[in-house]
């Protein structure tokens, strides 16, 4: 009966910044679905990225999915915000960094 999440490797959602727990968007651009769920660590430097629970019917290994949070900010923090962005091979190694 587990509700659902993303589990993400620790050191993944660290470099940009995503919390344990944090409502994310994702796409899945294998099969076009999007749903909103959140993020669970896990383990450090295993590359892990896995769907849980009721995330889990919608996704299957192998799939490419994008992974979105979204901030509030005030007029002055938009002029200077950097999203953090980091693009992973098919074995969720990091390829690029635009952090």
């Amino acid at each position: 009966n587990y509700e659902g999440s993303l589990t993400i490797s620790a050191d993944l959602a660290e470099l940009v910044e995503l919390q344990e727990y944090e409502r994310i968007l994702v796409g899945n651009l294998s099969n076009g679905e999007r749903f909103e769920t959140y993020a669970i660590y896990g383990v450090r430097n295993q590359g892990v990225i896995q769907l849980n629970g009721a995330a889990a019917h919608l996704g299957k290994t192998g799939d490419r999915l994008t992974i979105m949070s979204f901030g509030a900010y005030d007029s002055e923090e938009a002029t200077t915000h950097q999203p953090k962005i980091i693009v992973l091979d098919e074995k969720n190694r990091v390829l690029e960094k635009r952090i």
